[in-house]
């Protein structure tokens, strides 16, 4: 079994367009030869969905969630390329999906590198300072905070959530089936999240 390193993953990210989880897995199933990755991307449609990322999305809605308990509410704005698309029960689906995701799992970012830098380094060291203080060796500390913030990151992204719905997806996965299903481009643009109280 041939490691897959953070280096291959980058590479397969930069020639596919492809999100990060999605070329591991490729590279995993491919078993690290990059040619058969891409392979694997395209047989999936993943690669075509990455081609529509570059079109702009100028349409799309501003989606309204209320939890039951009327203590919790979300908005977000999800954008796609025509007015057709973002008018389809299909599209609103996906915002209702992506508004629930949010107020459950209450990400802090869309993306992992639009996590606030400061929190980010706070997070490496609270990583660090429980490392030393279980005693774990110095050579192995940095490891072992880079997987932790890789794990903050993963958990605090709604892109890179797990779907509440079906936890064996992320919601990167999500968008990228819609892409394909409706033909266009779609992005998450913002969220916000309102609990009473907060």
């Amino acid at each position: 079994m041939v490691e897959i390193t953070a280096a291959m993953v980058k590479e397969l990210r930069e020639r596919t367009n492809v999100g990060m989880m999605e070329c591991k897995k490729a590279l995993v199933e491919s078993n690290g030869n990059m040619e058969d990755a891409i392979k694997y991307l395209r047989e999936k449609g993943i690669s075509k969905a990455a081609a529509k990322a570059t079109r702009e999305t100028k349409e799309g809605l501003v989606f309204a969630y209320i939890h039951s308990n009327h203590k919790l509410g979300v908005l977000v704005e999800v954008n796609c390329e025509s007015d057709f698309v973002a008018r389809t029960d299909a599209f609103k689906t996906l915002c209702k999906d992506i508004a629930m995701q949010v107020a459950a799992s209450n990400p802090i970012a869309i993306e992992p590198a639009d996590i606030d830098p400061k929190i980010i380094e706070a997070e490496k060291e609270i990583a660090r300072n429980k490392a030393l203080n279980e005693g774990k060796p110095a050579n192995i500390v940095d490891k072992i905070v880079e997987g932790s913030i890789q794990k903050f990151c993963k958990e605090n992204s709604l892109l890179d959530q797990e779907f509440i719905k079906d936890p064996q997806r992320t919601i990167r996965s999500l968008v990228h089936d819609a892409v394909l299903s409706m033909g266009e481009n779609i992005k998450v643009a913002r969220f916000v999240r309102y609990s009473l109280g907060e």
